[in-house]
C-alpha cells in the first residue's frame, strides 16, 4: 500500500494510491462505513494494527474520488517525526576512502523542519556554498523501540519512502567545521585514533557537526510516497536512479550498503529510543553515470539549476526544482 500527505483545502491530509490516482482517505473511510479516518500518518501509525486493519477495509470497501498526483499539493509522507537519523558513508564505493572504518554506523541528525514535498523547491541561499544531493532510501519507524536485535528490526520499520539528503560541503566545512592543535598533554588516543597522522608531531584535532549543512530548510524532500513494509520484499537490494533534468547522474543499489537495513535500526536502537513516525536514511547511491562521473558528488546544487528526480524501485519517484533565491 502506498501513502501519502497533501494539502487539501488549506489543511493536512492523507491520501493513498489506487491505480495510477491518489484518493483522499477521509473519503475512503466515509463510504465504507468506517467513520472518522486518521488525520495525519503520525495518527494512522499510532492507531497500530487496530488502524491498519480499518485502512486495508477502507481500500476494499471503499470508494473516492481520483486524484491527479501531479497536480497535488504534497508534504513528506511523515510531516512530524520526533527526529531524523541519517548515516554517513554508508555507500562501500565511498566507505573505502575512510582512514579507519570503525565498525559501526556513522549516525548524525537532520531537524524534522527540513523536510519537504514532492515537487517543492529545493531553495539555495549564496552563502551554502557547494551543495549536493544524495539519493537515499528512508524508513518511517512503526512502534517504539529500544535495544532491539538485528532479527527484530524489520518488524518495527512501518514502511519505505525516497528521501534526498541535501547536503552544503561549503556550510559543513565553512561553518560547522572546527580544527584545534592540542597540547601533547591534552592529547587522548581517541581523539587521533580515526585518521592516518602527518607526523610524530601531529596534534590537530578535528570536529565536524552536521548541523546546518544538513538539517536547514527544504535540505529533507522526501516521498510522494510512503510505501508498507509489506510490500518491500527486500529492501536491501533496491535500483536507485537519479536524474537532474532528464540527464542520468547516478545508477545504484541500496545493497552497495555497508551496514544494511536491518543492522543500522538496530544499532541505532542502542543509543536512541525510536519512537513510532521517526525517519532513519540509510545513507546515499554514489555510482556515476555519463558526465557525471563521481554520481552525486558531481551535481552542485548552488552551481545548476533545473529538476532533480529520484527513483527507488517499487517506491516511486521524487521530484524537486533547484531554486536560487538570490537570482530572483
Amino acid at each position: 500500500m502506498k501513502l501519502g500527505t497533501i494539502i487539501s483545502q488549506g489543511k493536512p491530509a492523507l491520501v493513498a494510491k489506487k491505480g495510477d490516482s491518489a484518493v483522499l482517505l477521509t473519503e475512503l473511510y466515509q463510504s465504507a462505513g468506517l467513520g472518522e479516518a486518521p488525520k495525519s500518518m503520525q495518527d494512522l501509525i499510532d492507531g497500530a494494527q487496530e488502524e491498519r486493519k480499518r485502512l486495508k477495509q477502507a481500500m476494499d470497501q471503499g470508494e473516492a474520488s481520483p486524484l491527479d498526483p501531479e497536480t497535488l499539493d504534497w508534504c513528506a509522507p511523515q510531516t512530524r517525526p520526533s527526529k531524523i537519523l541519517g548515516v554517513a558513508f554508508n555507500n562501500m564505493g565511498i566507505r573505502k576512502s575512510a582512514h579507519v572504518d570503525p565498525g559501526v554506523p556513522n549516525f548524525f541528525l537532520k531537524a524534522p523542519s527540513s523536510l519537504t514535498g514532492h515537487n517543492k523547491p529545493i531553495i539555495m541561499e549564496e552563502h551554502f556554498g557547494e551543495t549536493i544531493p544524495e539519493l537515499e532510501l528512508a524508513a518511517v519507524i512503526g512502534k517504539r523501540c529500544r535495544k532491539i536485535t538485528v532479527a527484530e528490526a524489520r518488524d518495527a520499520i512501518f514502511g519505505y519512502s525516497i528521501i534526498n539528503d541535501v547536503t552544503s560541503h561549503g556550510m559543513k566545512f565553512g561553518m560547522d567545521s572546527i580544527a584545534t592543535t592540542r597540547e601533547a598533554d591534552m592529547i587522548r588516543p581517541h581523539h587521533l585514533a580515526w585518521r592516518n597522522l602527518h607526523g610524530e608531531d601531529d596534534h590537530d584535532v578535528y570536529f565536524v557537526y552536521h548541523t546546518r549543512s544538513k538539517a536547514t530548510d527544504t535540505f529533507g524532500p522526501m516521498g510522494p510516497w510512503l510505501t508498507t513494509a509489506d510490500e518491500v520484499k527486500d529492501p536491501n537490494n533496491l535500483e536507485v536512479k537519479g536524474w537532474l533534468d532528464g540527464e542520468p547522474f547516478a545508477v545504484d543499489s541500496t545493497s552497495s550498503y555497508r551496514f544494511k537495513v536491518e543492522e543500522v535500526v538496530a544499532e541505532a536502537s542502542q543509543y536512541f529510543t525510536l519512537e513510532a513516525g521517526d525517519v532513519i536514511c540509510f545513507g546515499t547511491s554514489a555510482k556515476g553515470v555519463g558526465k557525471f562521473p563521481r554520481g552525486h558528488r558531481s551535481v552542485n546544487l548552488h552551481q545548476l539549476t533545473g529538476k532533480l528526480d529520484i527513483e527507488i524501485e517499487g517506491l516511486g519517484h521524487l521530484s524537486n526544482p533547484i531554486v536560487h533565491d538570490w537570482e530572483k
